[in-house]
């Protein structure tokens, strides 16, 4: 039994690196790479938020083309669709600082005007890639009173136009940056046109005048988004 046990130790310890050599080495796996996850924004939702700019009366207008500052509110709901377009309404309403130009006709007739409040309703269709917006709108425009006066030398005269020309359209387009969840920043363009203004009675020289009414402003401001699933998701 002695000589038994010592023969198939010594069978073991021959036959053990025979064995181990005939062994495929071992494979080596590389860990997957890291893929950081990707940041999806999400416009769909309703928005509030206040705007500065400025606003610019074309040459053909009663207030000049000077600037005059105006402020405001906005607010509205966007809908993304299709991944990357977003459709939407706004409405938006602002202040306008008063204006003392005028237009002194040939016969000495000074007539001035001044409107201080614009309002919009508009629907706005949007390009959207990662946190940007690019968009333009359109639709209805109104103004407070156009506060026409007409005066010879400093003293009021009376006279009449064809109409108080509040209502009208506008259009524009912006650029909308999505800054920090649940907020975006823009800078607009929005033109207002409400048609023209005749004067159909008073002194000699401003009868059958016919002026444009218009305003041509710039304006940036910020949002604050209610989004309906968020407006930021990760998505790995």
């Amino acid at each position: 039994m002695k000589r038994l046990l010592l023969g198939a130790a010594a069978f073991i310890a021959f036959a053990a690196p025979a064995v181990a050599a005939d062994l495929p080495a071992r494979t080596y796996t590389k860990a997957p790479a890291y893929t950081a996850p990707e940041v999806v924004y999400n416009w769909t939702g309703f928005y509030i938020g206040g705007n500065i700019g400025g606003a610019f009366s074309g040459n053909n207008s009663l207030e000049g083309s000077g600037g005059r500052f105006m402020g405001g509110v906005q607010g509205g709901v966007d809908y993304q669709f299709a991944t990357n377009w977003v459709i939407g309404a706004e409405a938006q309403y602002d202040w306008l600082s008063s204006n003392n130009n005028g237009v002194l006709f040939p016969g000495g007739t000074l007539v001035t005007s001044n409107n201080d409040q614009l309002g919009s309703v508009t629907g706005r269709l949007g390009y959207t890639w990662g946190p940007a917006l690019l968009y333009a709108k359109g639709g209805y425009a109104w103004r407070d009173n156009n506060n026409i006066g007409a005066s010879v030398g400093g003293a009021p005269v009376a006279f009449t136009t064809d109409g108080s020309h509040r209502d009208g359209y506008t259009v524009g387009a912006g650029l909308e940056y999505m800054f920090a969840p649940s907020w975006s920043a823009k800078v607009e363009y929005q033109y207002y046109n409400f048609g023209n203004t005749t004067f159909t009675s008073g002194p000699a020289d401003i009868v059958g005048s016919r002026f444009r009414d218009d305003e041509h402003t710039v304006k940036v401001g910020v949002n604050y988004r209610f989004g309906w699933g968020g407006p930021v998701a990760t998505r790995y």
